[in-house]
């Protein structure tokens, strides 16, 4: 069975953090791996982020995975000040688990029947290399924001 957005295998777990940097050794310490590196979550020259609606250049954030298990990630979100999904989860909740994440194929569609379903979209776009979208939709019957992950075919 695939569920409302075609996909019921989680694919990730994202946290807001505070500071990614002391957060992320903390996991590589727990997980007992090696700690990853940080990047950027892009320019919006590229990601063309885009929040409640209205295009949005500002928010920013820092990034650090880790592959806990076939197709299974750990992800920190150390986002700036610039209203985002990041940013008010943060100022709302404090730190702590802020979505899960499905790899889905054809987002757009996913992305109707998830508000068909009652969830709302709240923040798109690229990701920083354009290798692919990211949909954040919130979802307060599931207690969390879902996050529908389109990854692009590479030529």
């Amino acid at each position: 069975m695939a569920g409302i957005v075609g996909n019921n295998l989680l694919a990730q777990v994202g946290f807001i953090v505070k500071d990614i940097e002391t957060t992320k050794r903390k996991w590589a310490e727990f997980l007992g791996v090696d700690v990853p590196p940080t990047v950027d979550a892009g320019q919006y020259e590229v990601t063309q982020t885009v929040f409640e609606g209205k295009p949005a250049p500002e928010p920013a954030a820092l990034l650090a995975f880790f592959d806990v298990g076939p197709g299974l990630q750990i992800e920190l979100i150390q986002p700036n000040e610039a209203p985002s999904t990041w940013r008010n989860f943060l100022n709302e909740h404090g730190e702590g688990m802020h979505h899960v994440a499905f790899q889905v194929k054809n987002s757009a569609e996913q992305v109707k029947n998830a508000e068909k379903a009652g969830l709302r979209l709240v923040q798109h776009g690229l990701y920083g290399d354009a290798g692919g979208e990211y949909n954040y939709l919130d979802a307060p019957d599931l207690k969390c924001i879902v996050e529908l992950l389109e990854s692009y075919p590479r030529a």
